[in-house]
């Protein structure tokens, strides 16, 4: 739980000048991050500088890495399929229906798991997450039949649930809303690494282990994917401070000017009482414009593989290495598309506009057919914008819920959002087995990602686009 703040007289003279906070909220926001004032102003502004230098250096690398293992183990069962299928005699349809399962459970504890996060700390329970999730996604490797997939992906939905919107919680206990987007999008694009990285990593696992001491490659796969997620946690669990009040390594002042800066924002923001997060009418709002984003990514994230190797590669290796590519050119669009947030501050429009080019990827691939060349465009583009969007949808909930509200608002939206994630995988498993192509699948995620983007302009700009 964070700790609550109380300025002093002498704090309060170094981050609340004596004006009205109530007039306008881009005064709070100038005199967070505009130009500092004269000697007591500019002695502030360098130990926030400090602080906040510390803090990405200290805490983003550890959250980046157990995100890139947490995508990795969540989406290996991908590229897992070109293998795992024939072996088991899994149709697409028993596969869709095993990848999406995961979801129901990640939705059904991601709220439980969010306030357990609010009251045993951030730094115990990520922990407890991780090494949890690891063992979970170990066991996958003993799958024999649609039954037990079913099972054990649903248990890993549950283990999981709670960590990606914990961390995004756990920002919050850190940066600002000026500062957030790019520290969620340095997060974020663990994604993308875990992509390329994936994507390579699992295709020679898979090809180079297969039959090795008696067990196929994609059991191989899910071993040794699966021992990063426990070691890191125990890792997390000696090095990650819950909140700016327990880091060791802040001095006094930088600590009281992070805090300071928080309990400023925070005083302005509209929804503060715990559950009133799960009724504002907004959340419900953004947790379908989520929805809408993330039953694209996740047919992008899950069934990449797939459309790849239709589309003319002829091995596991090389499928692993092209699926490596729209990942890495995202990675590069992802940090630009936050900095030019942070920078404009028009959240709405780099999060949609974003959205519209993941659209146009993902009609691209239709269109190209069985053309290899043309598919690999079209993955580049969906890959890219809808890898940007979804960062970058992060910085509107957390612009209007303060700390209380965030818990349950947060864990709302990111658990009908993944809800999505269900509905892309049993769409394209369904749809796939009764064409025999994700065709017209694709075109039904590209169709979601356009209807996320219009409902985003019934968003109130000003509480947003700050």
């Amino acid at each position: 739980m964070t700790a609550r703040y109380r300025p002093t007289s002498k704090t309060r003279s170094l981050f609340l000048p004596d004006q009205p906070l109530g007039d306008s909220v881009s005064a709070v926001e100038k005199e967070l991050t505009g130009d500092p004032a004269p000697t007591a102003g500019n002695q502030c502004s360098a130990i926030r500088s400090r602080a906040y230098r510390k803090i990405g250096m200290r805490i983003i690398p550890l959250l980046f890495l157990s995100y890139v293992v947490n995508f990795l183990d969540r989406v290996n069962v991908g590229i897992a399929q070109l293998q795992m299928s024939e072996d088991l005699g899994f149709s697409a349809a028993v596969y869709g229906l095993g990848a999406g399962i995961f979801f129901i459970g990640y939705f059904c504890f991601e709220i439980p798991s969010n306030l357990l996060l609010r009251r045993f700390g951030a730094r115990i329970w990520i922990a407890r997450i991780m090494i949890s999730w690891g063992v979970l996604s170990g066991l996958v490797m003993f799958t024999q039949t649609a039954w037990q997939f079913y099972l054990i992906r649903f248990l890993l939905g549950v283990a999981e649930a709670g960590f990606f919107a914990g961390v995004i919680l756990y920002l919050t206990y850190w940066y600002t809303n000026a500062r957030r987007a790019r520290a969620t999008a340095y997060f974020f694009t663990a994604v993308a690494v875990s992509g390329v990285v994936g994507g390579l990593v699992s295709g020679w696992i898979l090809e180079a282990l297969d039959g090795v001491g008696g067990l196929h490659g994609w059991q191989w796969m899910f071993l040794l994917e699966a021992l990063p997620a426990v070691l890191l946690g125990i890792i997390v669990l000696g090095l990650l401070p819950s909140t700016p009040d327990q880091a060791k390594w802040l001095t006094d002042d930088e600590k009281e000017a992070v805090q300071g800066d928080l309990s400023t924002e925070n005083s302005v923001k509209p929804v503060h009482s715990t559950w009133s997060g799960l009724k504002d009418g907004r959340v419900l709002l953004l947790s379908a414009i989520y929805f809408c984003f993330v039953l694209g990514s996740y047919g992008i994230a899950f069934w990449m593989p797939q459309i790849i190797r239709q589309a003319g590669a002829t091995s596991l290796l090389e499928v692993g290495l092209l699926s490596a590519i729209p990942w890495g050119v995202a990675i590069v669009v992802m940090v630009l598309g936050s900095k030019s947030s942070d920078r404009t501050r028009k959240r709405r429009l780099h999060s949609g506009g974003a959205a519209v080019l993941g659209a146009a990827g993902l009609l691209i691939v239709v269109a190209a057919e069985d053309s290899l060349t043309a598919t690999m465009i079209g993955l580049v583009v969906a890959t890219a914008g809808v890898f940007t969007a979804l960062p970058l949808f992060w910085s509107l909930p957390t612009s209007f819920l303060a700390t209380g509200a965030a818990a349950v608002g947060l864990a709302t939206i990111n658990s009908i959002g993944n809800l999505g994630g269900f509905a892309s995988n049993y769409i394209m498993g369904w749809i796939t087995t009764a064409t025999g192509s994700a065709s017209w699948a694709t075109v039904i995620l590209a169709g979601t990602l356009l209807i996320g983007t219009l409902l985003m302009t019934r968003i109130p700009g000003h509480l947003t686009d700050k």
